[in-house]
């Protein structure tokens, strides 16, 4: 129980990389605020499926790329819970294409839910992590930040930002106790890398070859989350199998 008496809030925390955080959290004893864009159904299975762990968990619709909607998300996840301690940022979003063919709406969208709704998040747990003198803030980038990726310069723009964003997070709120990391998955088993078949290239570029799997995502985060990462702060864990060596 790492994480008995706390209070996390996931954004994209409805299905994929986000749900088996919120399983591995819950798991270990943490109340939950699972904010979610789109897909009200699959977050209410997973309420009900988390329930098991006698947690609280509470559900809120909010497009994290609104700042506005952020701010009153988390003023009311505030009012429900008391506190915040942990803050996940995983909400993400694809528009892949190649550059020559790629919109400008296709590249500002994917920024703005990424990149800006995790300034957008961790704005609105600034303040209070500050007075309560700790906190945890995670941020889930992606191998593509560190390597690229054809056809994903947007995405990988955005995951990009997001590393030098945690590493200035972490430089502003070291000196009170808060920490701000983040975790670059490789090809994990999810709805969005479902079209990546067996024989893809790809897969044979991973060293251990094989996808890895949103629960070993989650065991990284539950580390970051966890007294075990005290000392720890504006770094990046691949969870990757090694494709970003």
């Amino acid at each position: 129980m790492l994480l008995h008496h706390k209070v996390t809030v996931i954004t994209g925390g409805s299905r994929g990389i986000g749900a088996a955080i919120a399983h591995k959290f819950a798991e270990h004893g943490s109340d939950l605020a699972l904010l979610f864009r789109s897909g009200r159904e699959q977050a209410e299975r997973l309420q009900e499926e988390l329930k098991a762990f006698s947690v609280r968990v509470e559900l809120y619709a909010c497009d994290v790329a609104d700042a506005d909607q952020v701010q009153q998300t988390f003023r009311q996840v505030l009012a429900d819970f008391g506190q915040i301690d942990i803050l996940v940022n995983n909400a993400g979003i694809t528009r892949d294409k190649l550059l020559l063919t790629m919109k400008e709406a296709d590249f500002t969208d994917v920024l703005d839910v990424n990149l800006k709704g995790a300034f957008h998040t961790v704005k609105q747990v600034y303040s209070p992590f500050l007075k309560q003198r700790s906190g945890r803030i995670i941020n889930i980038s992606s191998v593509s930040g560190l390597m690229g990726n054809p056809g994903q310069a947007n995405y990988s723009a955005s995951k990009a930002g997001l590393i030098g964003f945690t590493k200035s997070v972490a430089k502003e709120l070291a000196g009170r106790g808060i920490t701000c990391n983040a975790i670059a998955p490789g090809l994990i088993a999810t709805e969005m890398t479902e079209g990546i078949g067996e024989g893809n290239p790809l897969l044979g570029a991973i060293p251990m070859k094989r996808f890895g799997t949103p629960e070993e995502v989650a065991n990284a985060a539950l580390f970051l989350a966890s007294p075990w990462s005290d000392y720890i702060t504006g770094t990046v864990i691949r969870v990757d199998g090694g494709l970003a060596m």
